[in-house]
């Protein structure tokens, strides 16, 4: 005689088994699926990678402020066609060094011009004398700093003694003789400041590159039978892109200073065109009378090298793969 309890039992783990081998295979094979996508996952691991930098970049709220500040000069420097009240070079000799009012925000100058127009339109020659100059720097600078870490020997030697010899000359002074060959003007003023840099960036890509060619993805490129140029632009260079990035961002900080300097004394660009170093140099002679005329333009730069740094220094803590927490 049949026991009852023992055919439900059995039928019980019949349901069991079927519940738990039949339904769920269904519900994990787009996860199988996704899985054996590598394009999909190197998609997602990139996106993850950037999304953990930016979850580490606001963290550090001394960084999101100078993103902040950078993000509103480039609006302004876009866009300065439309916030500034007056042209540049609009001058009223009959409202010579008015005070800041709600008229002239920042005041005017010695021409009558409208200093808060001159400081917004000089936004856009300083971030853009900045950001070229950077990359002048950043593609020879790279370039350099790559053939000589991956080949090392007499093409090591050669190209690493002509950086020492531009290493031992201070940007500024390489800038300045730069400059008086060249003569004042918007496109040699980035070239004088783009090429004193390149040291900087040739040495930090080179031993970068140092600590690299010797790693195990390299010698399998070179055993898939990789060219050289292709296993310095797809496998050395990105992996360098971290200090080069933080690099580049002080970089930014210190062309605008260099650019700013060189107008100052007379050989970066020419009146009326509104740069701040310019501006600075045209107010020291009034500035007991109207210290509004060196004020907003220094507090200009001041600002944007400020914010430069800081957010220099947040890339670098996002970046750096030692502070990951």
């Amino acid at each position: 005689m049949e026991n009852p309890k023992l055919e439900q039992t059995e039928e019980e783990l019949v349901d069991i088994e079927r519940d738990h081998f039949e339904a769920p295979i269904e519900e994990e094979l787009p996860e199988v699926k996704e899985v054996i996508s590598p394009p999909l996952a190197k998609e997602r691991g990139r996106f993850r990678g950037l999304q953990d930098i930016w979850i580490r970049m606001k963290r550090n709220k001394l960084a999101m402020v100078g993103l902040a500040i950078i993000v509103l000069l480039i609006i302004v420097a876009l866009f300065a066609d439309q916030i500034a009240p007056y042209g540049f070079a609009e001058q009223n000799l009959q409202n010579q060094f008015a005070r800041p009012s709600a008229e002239h925000l920042f005041g005017t100058d010695d021409l009558g011009r409208d200093i808060f127009s001159r400081v917004v339109y000089g936004s856009r020659i300083s971030l853009k004398v900045g950001f070229i100059s950077v990359s002048i720097s950043l593609i020879l600078g790279v370039a350099i700093g790559a053939i000589t870490g991956y080949y090392g020997g007499k093409v090591d030697n050669i190209l690493m003694r002509f950086i020492d010899v531009l290493q031992s000359i201070p940007d500024i002074l390489l800038a300045i003789a730069i400059m008086a060959a060249l003569g004042p003007g918007l496109a040699n003023l980035m070239i004088a400041v783009g090429i004193a840099a390149i040291p900087g960036y040739a040495r930090l890509v080179r031993s970068s590159v140092l600590s690299i060619r010797d790693m195990e993805f390299v010698e399998a490129a070179k055993a898939n039978g990789s060219s050289d140029f292709r296993i310095i632009l797809k496998h050395i260079i990105p992996n360098c892109m971290a200090p080069i990035i933080v690099q580049a961002t002080l970089g930014v900080a210190y062309a605008i200073i260099n650019a700013a300097g060189l107008s100052f004394i007379g050989l970066g660009l020419e009146p009326p065109t509104p740069e701040w170093g310019a501006m600075l140099s045209g107010g020291r002679s009034y500035i007991r009378d109207a210290v509004h005329m060196t004020l907003f333009p220094g507090l200009a730069i001041v600002t944007t090298i400020f914010a430069l740094n800081v957010l220099g220094d947040g890339l670098r803590d996002a970046l750096d793969p030692k502070l990951k927490r």
